[in-house]
């Protein structure tokens, strides 16, 4: 392949996969466990009735794995044909080694070469966005697994009713391929543009904070309940309803299209209100935006890639379709993409 065909190159989306643990728990079951109406303000505010919860022998890997072949059989590919596989998450099987360097064993993809990604909630669209960039970058690149996942029940302070009712288990995962393919009217298919960004002063208002060098674990910090999901400040509720926007308008400008072109929107599923904010900033009906909140709960860095999966195995997405893509998590980091869809779900 030259420079020049390399460079006309771009990454795409060829196949999707999701996967969710056995355990599915309505929001009931938080209504008798804190002995208050939980399920009033879960289905209202967080657009929440259910959710999965990993077993206690499962790791994250356990998640990804299912979901990784999910989206290899949608792709066509095997395990043999993966040159990369890139694991979005925060919470890992380890520390370390990674836990990408698990899934490649159990998949027994002996090609691939691995590496974990952790910006938070907004992971699987960085890796998607790295993902893309070896593509295009390196010729020996054609085939990467991307997985966004999450196991944060076993991060839970069972005492603290407002995290354990809304976070949840999951995986989310997509292969990623080169195409050169263009649209009859002379557009690419596949990932148009994307941005990154982050606002590091929100470091430390939630996360995971004993386990690393800053706090290693101890009896302190175990007293503490550091090596648990803790929100310890609290984030300005307006940030996504904010920089979403800004974040859209951005991409959009850069490829030449307007808010109107978008098809579909996905977005981190944390917050029903921020999404229907955000909707209601760009003038777009609020259709257009595939939650899966309602049947899953908030699975964190898996969220977006198991809302395209999602929506995918629905036919929802069509060849040539727009989709922006937007994803937020804790430090604050964000990423936004933008993707011409390139075949029929």
């Amino acid at each position: 392949m030259t420079v020049a065909s390399l460079n006309s190159s771009r990454a795409t989306i060829t196949g999707l996969g999701l996967y969710v643990p056995e355990r599915v728990v309505e929001n009931g079951f938080f209504d008798e466990k804190y002995g208050r109406d939980m399920s009033t303000f879960l289905v209202q505010q967080r657009n929440i009735h259910r959710r999965h919860f990993m077993a206690e022998h499962q790791a994250t890997s356990d998640l990804v794995v299912p979901a990784a072949l999910d989206a290899m059989k949608a792709a066509k590919v095997s395990a043999r044909d993966l040159d990369l596989i890139v694991i979005a998450t925060d919470t890992p099987d380890y520390v370390s080694p990674s836990t990408a360097a698990v899934v490649q064993h159990k998949l027994q993809a002996t090609r691939a070469g691995t590496f974990d990604l952790n910006t938070a909630c907004a992971g699987f669209v960085t890796a998607t966005d790295v993902a893309s960039k070896f593509i295009v970058a390196d010729e020996r690149y054609r085939t990467i697994l991307v997985v966004g996942a999450y196991g944060m029940s076993k991060y839970f302070d069972w005492s603290d009713h407002k995290v354990t009712s809304v976070f949840a288990d999951g995986a989310g995962a997509a292969i990623i391929q080169r195409t050169s393919e263009i649209t009859s009217n002379g557009e690419p298919y596949g990932i148009l543009a994307s941005q990154l960004a982050t606002d590091g002063q929100y470091h430390d208002y939630m996360g995971i904070y004993a386990g690393g060098t800053k706090h290693p674990i101890s009896d302190e910090t175990l007293a503490k309940k550091m090596h648990l999901l803790q929100f310890t400040k609290r984030i300005p509720p307006e940030t996504n309803g904010r920089v979403w926007p800004e974040l859209t308008n951005a991409i959009l400008d850069r490829i030449g299209c307007r808010v109107d072109d978008v098809d579909h929107f996905f977005f981190t599923q944390i917050n029903i209100g921020s999404i229907q904010e955000t909707m209601a900033k760009l003038g777009v009906p609020i259709e257009k935006a595939h939650n899966v909140m309602d049947r899953f709960g908030y699975t964190g860095g898996a969220c977006i890639p198991m809302a395209l999966a999602d929506a995918d195995r629905a036919h929802k997405l069509k060849k040539g379709d727009l989709l922006m893509v937007l994803g937020s998590g804790g430090g604050m980091s964000m990423a936004a993409m933008a993707i011409r869809w390139g075949y029929d779900s």
